[in-house]
């Protein structure tokens, strides 16, 4: 066969695939099953408990001691380090120009959408934090300005508004060559929302230019603000409620355990659609593979930065120094602790390691559900110790360590609420998203050749400029 006739033939087979491939999505895309409208069901109806929790809670205890909102802002920060830090699972490997992560880039951007509810989760913190007024420490200058004592708040919600916009830009705008597909195969709500959102896509050389290098900017901005959101509310939220604890490296650490968190909630997600979704052919293997390349890395980076930060405090040995270890690590907190080391270092690292567990499906899925606990226990360890000391008067170290705080009725519904309305957000936008992206699928057959090998044909994978 000579060359022309074997490139021939690429493209044929190529125009043919690309064919059978949207056809095979949109019929995957456009059905919804019975069940899917009872998972519906039943995060409503959990969301709704949790409504209700946060109302009798807030009737009960009301906004006047911070105390008692300790894991309310745990509840927060954690979907903030899970939901809205998931889409970077897709950024990272798409900047790198990565093609094994194609069929789960649309998933974990679906997490912009999902994570957006967060916004309304922390208007109740910007009431809840203390005031600047009676001299608490602060990232931020204050004095005879009057305004300035709330600029924690100010900051904080102008970073966390402008990483939900971003977010919702950039699954908007990944998802626009699909939309003008799927919008005329729906009906109803459905197609309305599709044809608004899709309908400007018309195909032309200069908007898939446009796609692809916006994409890349959006996604920049995506990775900066969320490192602005963890920076301000780690710091503002939580580290400057403890009198004594003053560590540069904590925002960092609190921005690093959400890329930890993400790539763990993104890859729970994509065994979910490989085993119960019916994209078994498109998330294999390879996807896991690098995932859970990715989450080892992040596991190991894990414990140089919580060592980073404890080995200056523990060298140093100051009143204020101890007071803050004993209160987050060696006192009450220790058996979180002691857990949230082991889940999130110490069993992926040893378990990692082994090629047959890391180079399989269910491997890097068992050790991402042990994260995302290991994370939702470090959330509660820093922010009800947090809270708990917020009502200490102003001072350079702890007056007294407090003991642990166990969970309220109220506290158990509203995190079950939170976790089950962040789900729910997700569950209805994958009928507006097309949650597998058929366009950078069908554009990953433009980089496959098929070569003659000797006696066999070989696949050669090309990378994008």
């Amino acid at each position: 066969m000579s060359t022309t006739e074997s490139h021939k033939t690429t493209y044929e087979r190529s125009w043919t695939d690309s064919r059978d491939l949207t056809k095979s999505f949109l019929s995957r895309i456009i059905g919804t099953t019975s069940f899917f409208w009872y998972l519906v069901a039943i995060f409503t109806t959990l969301f709704t408990i949790g409504v209700v929790g946060f109302v009798l809670k807030l009737y009960d205890v009301g906004t006047d001691s911070p105390k008692n909102w300790g894991y309310y802002a745990a509840l927060v920060s954690f979907v903030l380090t899970t939901f809205q830090s998931a889409p970077m699972a897709a950024i990272a490997p798409r900047i790198a120009k990565a093609h094994w992560r194609r069929p789960f880039s649309r998933i974990a951007e679906i997490f912009c959408v999902a994570g957006s509810i967060n916004v309304l989760f922390f208007i109740p913190l910007v009431w809840i934090l203390p005031g600047l007024e009676d001299g608490r420490r602060s990232l931020w200058f204050y004095g005879e300005l009057q305004n300035v004592q709330y600029m924690p708040q100010i900051i904080s919600t102008i970073a966390i508004l402008s990483l939900s916009i971003c977010g919702l830009m950039l699954v908007w705008l990944s998802s626009s060559p699909d939309l003008a597909i799927t919008k005329n195969k729906t009906t109803g709500i459905r197609k309305s929302l599709q044809t608004r959102l899709g309908s400007w896509w018309i195909g032309s050389s200069a908007q898939w230019f446009m796609l692809h290098h916006r994409l890349g900017i959006l996604g920049a901005f995506y990775f900066m603000s969320l490192v602005a959101v963890h920076f301000t509310f780690s710091s503002d939220f939580c580290m400057a409620l403890i009198p004594g604890w003053i560590d540069a490296l904590f925002p960092v650490t609190h921005a690093h355990n959400s890329l930890q968190a993400g790539v763990s909630i993104v890859i729970l997600t994509m065994f979910i659609m490989h085993k119960f979704g019916g994209y078994e052919k498109e998330i294999e293997l390879d996807q896991f593979w690098g995932m859970g390349k990715l989450q080892f890395a992040l596991c190991i980076l894990w414990f140089w930065f919580w060592f980073s930060s404890f080995i200056i405090f523990w060298y140093g040995a100051k009143p204020a120094e101890q007071s803050v270890i004993e209160l987050l690590i060696s006192g009450p907190y220790l058996p979180i602790f002691i857990a949230v080391f082991c889940l999130n270092f110490l069993i992926p690292l040893f378990t990692m390691i082994w090629n047959p567990l890391r180079v399989s499906i269910l491997g890097p899925t068992l050790i991402a559900v042990c994260v995302l606990i290991g994370t939702a226990l470090d959330r509660i360890r820093l922010y009800v110790a947090a809270y708990s000391v917020s009502e200490q008067a102003p001072a350079h170290s702890l007056q007294n360590i407090p003991s642990a705080m166990s969970p309220s009725t109220y506290d158990v519904m509203i995190w079950i609420g939170g976790l089950s309305g962040c789900i729910l957000v997700y569950l209805l936008a994958t009928k507006v998203f097309p949650v597998m992206n058929i366009w950078e699928q069908k554009e990953l057959l433009l980089y496959k050749y098929h070569k003659k090998f000797h006696r066999t044909e070989v696949l050669v994978l090309g990378k994008p400029e």
